[in-house]
């Protein structure tokens, strides 16, 4: 694009969201030789912009060199272009070799997070529709599309190798962080690292979340006002450390209660969700059991 600086991106950290993207981003930032995307999702190249908002409009790459600060291989942390029809082509047209890191969850387990995400901070109503019938959400296909491994990765598979893809479960983040981030710094071709996982504080767990209040709606508007290179110096410092300010007791509020799938709406998503995982397994090697 003429007189347009587009930053040459090394990789990108797919979904599916509410599958430990934020750790991964928050630990991957202590390498030196890896820049992550500030803010973590810039939301630029796909149309889905977050879980409700869609712009099917041509990209604006003009600021998007502006997301990355530092050196090192940048690794733009989009999330929700995994499950959007026309991220794969644009990347493949502009960084066709570029790795692509692909974060899954127990499909039943994302989806009630994630429900229970866009119930809690009330994103839903902003978006002018109600999510708070399961069954009504996922027939909306903005929670559904991201779920669907398989079909989103059909996708990406038309316009990449399968062996541009490492493909991360969830649940060894956990079981065994350092062999998952090992693994990760090999296919970004960074280098090894010793993380500092004991400075990490998972923020975004379901049990600590916390909607920003009244307060932290004022502070947040105040730091809008802020110089953007002092603001990043400090954000990127709270990242790597795992600190959102915006979670603390004084900026937000307590969520009163957590919504679990009854046996009947798990019913009424398993054939689709086995299909899926059929596919995923044909087209990978991989799947959950479901």
């Amino acid at each position: 694009m003429p007189g347009v600086h587009i930053p040459e991106i090394g990789a990108f950290l797919l979904g599916a969201p509410k599958c430990g993207t934020n750790w991964l981003s928050d630990v991957l930032s202590q390498h030196p030789n890896i820049c992550i995307s500030n803010p973590k999702e810039p939301d630029v190249v796909a149309t889905h912009k977050g879980t409700f908002n869609r712009d099917f409009s041509d990209p604006d790459y003009s600021k998007y060199h502006q997301y990355f600060h530092g050196p090192g291989v940048k690794i733009d942390c989009s999330v929700h272009a995994f499950s959007c029809p026309e991220a794969p082509k644009r990347i493949q047209k502009i960084w066709p070799k570029s790795r692509l890191i692909v974060s899954l969850r127990d499909p039943y387990e994302r989806t009630e997070s994630h429900w229970n995400h866009a119930l809690d901070f009330a994103d839903d109503k902003r978006a002018g529709v109600s999510w708070d019938d399961f069954l009504t959400a996922w027939e909306d296909g903005r929670l559904s599309c991201d779920t669907l491994y398989g079909r989103s990765l059909q996708r990406w598979l038309r316009h990449f190798s399968l062996d541009s893809f490492l493909i991360v479960d969830s649940h060894r983040m956990r079981s065994e962080p350092h062999t998952v981030l090992e693994e990760i710094c090999k296919h970004v071709d960074a280098g090894a690292f010793d993380f500092d996982l004991r400075s990490i504080r998972n923020a975004n767990l379901g049990s600590q979340r916390r909607p920003i209040n009244i307060l932290g709606k004022s502070v947040r508007s105040i730091a809008s006002l802020v110089p953007g290179k002092l603001k990043n110096r400090v954000v990127t410092g709270l990242e790597r450390r795992g600190v959102n300010i915006y979670k603390t007791r004084l900026l937000s509020k307590k969520i009163q209660r957590r919504r679990m799938l009854s046996e009947y709406e798990k019913d009424m998503i398993r054939d689709v969700l086995e299909d899926d995982q059929s596919l995923l397994e044909s087209l990978t090697g991989f799947r959950y059991l479901v």
